[in-house]
């Protein structure tokens, strides 16, 4: 004997509530996932005062640092940044510190009169200093050593400074390089 659909031991309106609790199920875990990629993509506010600055036409020097580390401290204590900065106060200068648990560093800075300056903006990634969990990556860069410093104009990564102390008279020229319109209209070409 054959069961009717409304005698069967899986009926519309039973069918109908597996159907809305399994539905229901998929969309939390479909929620979940979104919330996890966005949550991994999704830039530190001071990642995105520095995406925002550097699409502008000025030049921009972000300076990726932090107030612990030997190298950073001896960028600051020979005065290179601070001599840099006043002599160029057409250049956007971003001091980001990094892997320092969301603390920016502003007392160090201060000491070396770098705080005060107009051309001068402050930020701090709030990542953490050690482990798995520290940025790797910070506007698109890899991040892998501080100092870090990089040069934009335009949008544009004119230079990058990936792997320790700066040179200030090199860090010098490069701003000048990067104010500079590169042409090569005019010159005699290479013959084959």
């Amino acid at each position: 004997m054959t069961k009717g659909i409304g005698h069967s031991s899986l009926s519309v309106g039973h069918f109908a509530f597996i159907l809305r609790q399994n539905m229901s199920f998929l969309r939390f875990w479909i929620l979940v996932a979104v919330l996890a990629s966005t949550s991994l993509q999704a830039e530190s506010p001071a990642e995105q005062a520095v995406l925002a600055a550097i699409k502008s036409p000025e030049l921009a020097v972000v300076h990726l640092w932090a107030p612990w580390c030997s190298n950073c401290q001896a960028e600051l204590k020979n005065g290179g940044w601070t001599k840099v900065v006043k002599e160029n106060p057409n250049v956007k200068f971003y001091f980001v510190a990094v892997w320092n648990d969301g603390q920016d560093g502003r007392s160090m800075l201060k000491k070396f009169n770098i705080v005060d300056q107009p051309n001068v903006t402050i930020l701090a990634d709030p990542g953490p200093r050690r482990g798995e969990n520290k940025i790797k990556q910070f506007a698109g860069l890899q991040l892998s050593w501080i100092p870090t410093t990089w040069i934009y104009k335009d949008g544009d990564l004119r230079y990058a400074l990936n792997y320790g102390e700066v040179r200030f008279p090199v860090l010098q020229q490069f701003l000048e390089d990067s104010q500079s319109e590169w042409s090569h209209k005019g010159e005699p070409k290479l013959e084959e």
